[in-house]
């Protein structure tokens, strides 16, 4: 394994009219694994020369619409395409990897009403998708390569704490990467990882009312500089941002721009 390679089909926030949602394909020894599949994720594909077509495997980090609501395009777009095989010809589904805690309610409550509609069929998850469940503090393998789930604050159900997981992994490179996903300001609970990280994927918010479940830039930019020399920022709404490398942060990152984290 020698080649990896991170592109970001989208860097904007949920309900950001720019840049797409924050959505990202990791391309490894010609692999491509789709992180997070928001509504916005075939155009965003589709501006990069990408489709469904393109994509190997699928990993799903929570259940918000900026990361689930195009898996039921995703379904039916790789069901229906009779083009969609693998190299020996056989019918392909892509590999859909998830938290355990998660299978559940993304078929009954995010996919379930478009996707159960195979007459005479009892449709499951299963039946779009080779589907890979991870057990708690739990990996997966794609392409070589080990991925671990780790556990973010993101939001509180009443007294619940949602499920929602961000990537840590290690690059043929030897840099270790981490991915938020999303997160609110959660320096306590992150720190090991950010610190072990050469290089940290971070959300962003920049908005004049911060929501309270992600991190706000006036919250991030309080971290160490340690922290933020290493930290690129995504998940931002439209219009102006912060100079961030004047504040020690590696850069925002765009749309489209990718990430090279393959053997020299």
């Amino acid at each position: 394994m020698n080649l990896m390679r991170l592109q970001f089909i989208g860097v904007g926030a949920a309900f950001a009219f720019d840049n797409f949602q924050s959505n990202m394909v990791l391309e490894v020894d010609g692999k491509r694994l789709l992180i997070d599949a928001g509504g916005d994720a075939r155009h965003a594909l589709r501006a990069q020369n990408l489709s469904h077509r393109s994509l190997d495997a699928v990993y799903v980090s929570h259940l918000h619409g900026d990361h689930v609501h195009g898996m039921e395009w995703l379904a039916l777009a790789t069901y229906f395409d009779p083009e969609f095989k693998h190299g020996d010809g056989n019918k392909k589904k892509l590999q859909l990897f998830l938290s355990n805690k998660l299978k559940r309610d993304i078929w009954e409550h995010s996919m379930r009403a478009g996707c159960a509609t195979l007459q005479g069929v009892r449709n499951t998850l299963e039946t779009y998708f080779d589907v890979k469940g991870v057990g708690r503090n739990g990996k997966f393998e794609f392409a070589g390569t080990s991925f671990r789930l780790v556990q973010t604050v993101h939001y509180v159900d009443d007294r619940e704490i949602v499920p929602s997981y961000g990537l840590f992994w290690t690059a043929p490179n030897g840099q270790v990467v981490f991915l938020t996903t999303d997160t609110q300001f959660a320096p306590a609970s992150i720190k090991t990882f950010i610190n072990k990280a050469d290089v940290v994927f971070h959300d962003c918010e920049v908005a004049r009312f911060p929501s309270g479940i992600h991190a706000h830039y006036s919250e991030l930019k309080t971290l160490p500089a340690e922290m933020k020399r290493k930290m690129w920022l995504y998940h931002y709404q439209d219009g102006e941002k912060p100079d961030c490398t004047a504040d020690g942060f590696a850069g925002w990152v765009t749309q489209g721009q990718v990430f090279d984290f393959s053997a020299k």
